[in-house]
């Protein structure tokens, strides 16, 4: 994918921690099966994506043991192993899912230890870049809380990890962790139709932090995705600056904020260029004015 390097190129680079990435990821999770569970449609497909995805220059993939559970790691291992240098693996923990797909909590230190330890096993590595603190419920900063973070400190400390990242979190969350340790990333619900983490990611900003907009394109097959993709907003745009609804709303977010780096997600080659060739996409004052008045929850 030559032109995707080059396009890559022009979107520029961010910390995420002591790493620095590109800011066109791959987020893996689709390549598991219809509801993040079970084996892929199409195996090879997903072993062509995974290598396409490295020769278009990305250095970056999120990943998660949950998904499958373990058949996105294996995929991953598979694909790329041995893993080409600058390689950023970046997983999550805090949830399991169990033999029916059920994502259930999983969140005791211990437990986060040992998730951290199964990501390692199965992606096959000694050290991820980073590692997210996955919160599924909306309880405040608290003794739990803090424990949490201490279990994920105590792996950097010791070389499992090299940064600590914190998902789907409050402005508190951030403000409490962040006084206790260096963190790395926060991976929160953010797009064109839900702006509610405007301000963490300006926090972010301020801080240094990378911001990981999940769902970039709205929640998969849901109305708010499709609000996005059928928006006639984003059409016409789209016409105008000569690129695709899905290329719009992802260059919406790469000019919103320098730190932001996405991980946009697909189960096929034909899309992963797609999202590739969003870094050769221009939005001129005209269009970031019409985007300021897209509907969205705030």
């Amino acid at each position: 994918m030559p032109d995707a390097v080059s396009d890559l190129a022009r979107a520029g680079s961010f910390a995420l921690g002591s790493w620095q990435v590109n800011r066109i990821g791959y987020g893996s999770m689709q390549l598991a099966g219809d509801g993040v569970f079970g084996p892929p449609r199409d195996r090879d497909e997903a072993l062509r994506v995974l290598r396409a995805a490295i020769d278009g220059g990305i250095n970056h993939i999120d990943t998660a043991q949950y998904y499958g559970p373990g058949v996105v790691n294996e995929l991953i291992r598979e694909a790329l192993y041995p893993y080409p240098t600058g390689l950023a693996l970046v997983s999550k923990v805090a949830v399991r899912r169990d033999d029916a797909g059920t994502v259930l909590p999983f969140d005791q230190p211990h437990q986060l230890r040992s998730s951290i330890e199964e990501n390692l096993a199965t992606l096959g590595v000694d050290r991820l870049a980073a590692v997210n603190l996955r919160l599924i419920d909306e309880s405040a900063p608290n003794k739990r809380f803090d424990a949490q973070l201490a279990a994920l400190v105590r792996a950097r400390d010791e070389g499992l990890i090299d940064g600590i990242g914190l998902s789907n979190i409050s402005n508190d969350h951030l403000l409490s962790a962040a006084s206790q340790t260096e963190i790395a990333c926060v991976q929160n619900l953010f797009n064109l139709a839900d702006q509610r983490s405007l301000g963490i990611l300006e926090e972010c900003s301020r801080r240094n932090i990378a911001f990981v907009p999940y769902c970039p394109l709205g929640w998969p097959r849901s109305v708010r995705k499709n609000q996005i993709l059928t928006s006639p907003i984003l059409a016409a745009l789209a016409a105008r600056l000569r690129a695709t609804p899905v290329q719009i709303a992802l260059a919406w977010l790469l000019d919103l904020a320098p730190n932001i780096l996405l991980i946009p997600g697909t189960r096929t080659r034909t899309h992963l260029a797609e999202n590739l060739g969003v870094a050769g996409v221009d939005l001129d004052d005209a269009a970031r004015a019409e985007l300021r008045h897209f509907p969205a929850v705030r």
